[in-house]
């Protein structure tokens, strides 16, 4: 079975077999003739590498496989349109007013797979030439498809730039629609694999540091031990990046500390734990075992600060405002753990971090805790995904071992004790 997409149109006429029970109802509604419709499934079931229809009676109804297909055929049709006609929109607000050939309504009917993997390798690459070498092909041939896409849809579509080619707004809005269409078509794959004996189904997840040391770890190890062929892949990086590679669907989840407010309408976030902020140096640093440590004290020592975009570094920033002291006590800015370990064990630094992300770093006697009381100092952690995203059974699985692979949720009085143990009295 193949993971490349499949023919739209193929795919098209399937639904409409499945929707009305007769192939001749199908190839009307898709404007062919009913051998050309016929073709169409077969050529589809050839792709797939199993039946999708069976005839009973007079009508034709799915197979376990087909019944399965239908559901992200139907999603992936729909991401599509949405797509389109957020183009179509996008594209009448750039360039408003009468246009000469305007805008096509319901162009992702004539849209073609070549199309669609042309545009989202430009996408991501910036240029037809990187393009045509991620996809295999030649130069002209993405060139042609890409530039043929934007002939349909009727609007600008591509930017020449000094650096390359830029997407405009409303191919972007359709590259969104186009790569959901096709998350949505590979976890069909990967359901009909599984119904067939041979799970390769696929987890891509966007990890930020804190869940890296012991979530995610025992989550995979749990998922790989009692599967075959089932891969995990996992993705580190920065938030604002990872967001959007999960919203256009190049991951299935992110886990990390949640926004708030939520990033975006499209996305859900759902908690797993609380966990304490705290400021930590090495445990041979002049403040480590002391009592009552006030912040004021730190600021005698130069600082490790996360960027701003972090939890972390929010709170520094805003909630403990070290950038308005006389002089700011931050040197060095970095969100890397191993970074973070290596400069502590190197002088008198402080910085402030998730404890749970340093639990080892913690045990081990690399980092201490300074008793600092900090209050406001938690912050939620948990899974954040799609609201459209509808998980295979075995995506389902990995989601449910990352939930207990978390820590127990504390009680509130607990938290005033761990936050006392470990970064000092909570104030307010």
């Amino acid at each position: 079975m193949t993971e490349a997409l499949p023919n739209l149109r193929h795919m098209r006429v399937f639904l409409e077999t499945v929707r009305s029970g007769s192939v001749s109802t199908a190839a009307e509604r898709c404007r062919l003739s009913q051998p050309a419709a016929t073709q169409a499934i077969a050529r589809l079931e050839a792709d797939i590498g199993t039946p999708l229809l069976v005839r009973r009676t007079r009508l034709f109804t799915p197979t376990e496989a087909g019944a399965l297909f239908v559901n992200r055929v139907e999603a992936a049709l729909t991401h599509l349109h949405n797509g389109a006609r957020a183009a179509l929109r996008s594209g009448l607000r750039e360039a408003p007013g009468p246009r000469t050939g305007g805008p096509r309504p319901a162009f992702d009917h004539l849209v073609t797979a070549a199309q669609l993997r042309a545009i989202i390798a430009v996408a991501g690459s910036g240029s037809f030439t990187v393009a045509a070498q991620q996809l295999g092909l030649s130069q002209p041939t993405v060139h042609r498809a890409a530039r043929s896409l934007e002939d349909i849809a009727g609007v600008p579509f591509f930017q020449t730039t000094v650096s390359g080619v830029e997407l405009t707004s409303a191919a972007q809005a359709f590259v969104l629609g186009a790569k959901l269409a096709s998350a949505e078509i590979r976890q069909g794959f990967e359901e009909i694999g599984r119904e067939l004996g041979n799970d390769r189904g696929t987890f891509t997840l966007g990890s930020l540091p804190l869940a890296r040391s012991s979530i995610v770890p025992a989550a995979t190890h749990a998922l790989i031990s009692e599967t075959q062929g089932v891969q995990v892949r996992v993705v580190d990086g920065r938030y604002p990046e990872l967001l959007r590679s999960l919203r256009e669907g190049d991951l299935d989840c992110l886990i990390g500390a949640l926004r708030s407010p939520s990033p975006a309408d499209d996305v859900i976030q759902e908690p797993l734990f609380d966990d304490a902020m705290a400021i930590v140096a090495h445990p041979d640093h002049p403040l480590a075992g002391r009592k009552g440590v006030t912040l004021e004290d730190t600021l005698d020592y130069p600082w490790i600060a996360p960027p701003k975009s972090t939890p972390a570094g929010s709170y520094l920033f805003e909630t403990l405002r070290i950038q308005e002291r006389p002089q700011t006590p931050v040197r060095v800015v970095s969100s890397s753990l191993v970074f973070l370990r290596g400069l502590l064990a190197a002088g008198d630094y402080v910085s402030i971090v998730s404890l749970h992300q340093v639990a080892t770093e913690l045990s081990d006697g690399h980092i201490a805790p300074l008793d600092v009381a900090l209050s406001n100092n938690w912050r939620s952690i948990g899974l954040t995904y799609r609201q459209s995203w509808r998980p295979t059974a075995t995506q389902a699985r990995f989601m449910d071992l990352l939930r207990a692979a978390a820590p127990v949720a504390q009680a509130p009085a607990e938290r005033g004790d761990a936050a006392r143990r470990t970064a000092g009295s909570r104030e307010g």
